[in-house]
């Protein structure tokens, strides 16, 4: 009935397996959770994930080759033999005991959410920005307030799809680096109208990034959204924001502004406490500083 799906790179998540297999056994269901790595040069964590394999109704696949966050998962649920498809973040960990039992009550919907949340104290100095950005939009992360707008609050961290859903739409494996490839899933739903529930079943985000890997990471989604601008205009915030700059026809004095300031804006973000207001500002810049320079090609 139910295949659990969890791409991973250079991550150890057999804990998060044991936790997902010991509830679905007690669930009584048919199942399996496929677990994918993506090609991880990390060889201790490959190492380590490969006792999925000895567990029931578990099993990793290795992949020879880096595919990307989207590839990886249509691979996975062509993998995948039941109705329903759990996918899963390897980064995730199991807060709830009835976590498996919570999403069975929700299958008259095609698509259930069940979000996820992160922990009250700061892990560390060093995942700062990540954090603050991260513990700012879990106060908006209650079903009641994703529900109001299902399809833009849609994230594959913690979701669980129709398989025969999912393969009409699938990721946009033309998407092979960091970023918005949740956003095109979601303008997806809503196009073909499926029908998407969000529940407070969330599982808690352990793997945050260091500042400087999450800047850069914010930078290669960046670039992805200057690729499908067209495809992303009414879809995202950021893209609202560069629009008035143009229309005040300042989007190339604010790009020249930021290339300035760059350097001090990421030494801000880069530190133990960095405001968040700076961060907004950054993407921003960053933005009309690429579109820039992508016109002068």
């Amino acid at each position: 009935m139910l295949s659990i799906l969890i791409p991973t790179y250079n991550y150890n998540c057999v804990r998060l397996v044991r936790d997902l297999q010991e509830q679905t056994s007690r669930a009584e269901i048919e199942y399996e959770i496929i677990v994918a790595d993506d090609a991880s040069p990390n060889h201790s964590h490959k190492e380590k994930n490969r006792e999925i394999n000895t567990l029931p109704h578990c099993r990793l696949i290795e992949l020879k080759e880096n595919v990307g966050r989207a590839r990886i998962r249509n691979q996975l649920a062509d993998e995948a033999q039941y109705p329903w498809l759990l996918f899963i973040d390897c980064d995730a960990e199991v807060i709830s005991p009835t976590f498996i039992a919570d999403y069975l009550r929700h299958t008259d919907a095609e698509v259930i959410c069940g979000g996820l949340c992160h922990t009250d104290a700061l892990p560390s100095p060093t995942v700062s920005l990540r954090y603050a950005y991260e513990k700012q939009a879990d106060k908006r992360r209650a079903a009641k307030y994703r529900n109001r707008q299902p399809y833009e609050q849609f994230t594959p961290f913690n979701f669980c799809i129709r398989h025969d859903i999912f393969q009409t739409i699938r990721f946009d494996d033309s998407v092979c680096n960091y970023g918005h490839e949740d956003t095109l899933f979601g303008i997806e739903l809503m196009h073909r109208q499926a029908r998407i529930r969000h529940i407070d079943n969330p599982l808690r985000h352990a793997g945050l990034e260091s500042n400087e890997c999450f800047l850069e990471k914010t930078r290669m989604a960046l670039r992805n959204l200057a690729i499908m601008e067209d495809s992303m205009l009414g879809h995202s915030s950021l893209l609202n924001a560069y629009t008035l700059l143009q229309r005040l026809r300042i989007t190339k004095h604010f790009a020249r502004w930021f290339t300035k300031k760059e350097e001090s804006i990421t030494a801000h973000l880069i530190g133990s406490t960095p405001p968040l207001w700076i961060f907004s500002l950054y993407k921003l810049g960053y933005y009309c500083k690429l579109k820039m320079r992508l016109e002068q090609r």
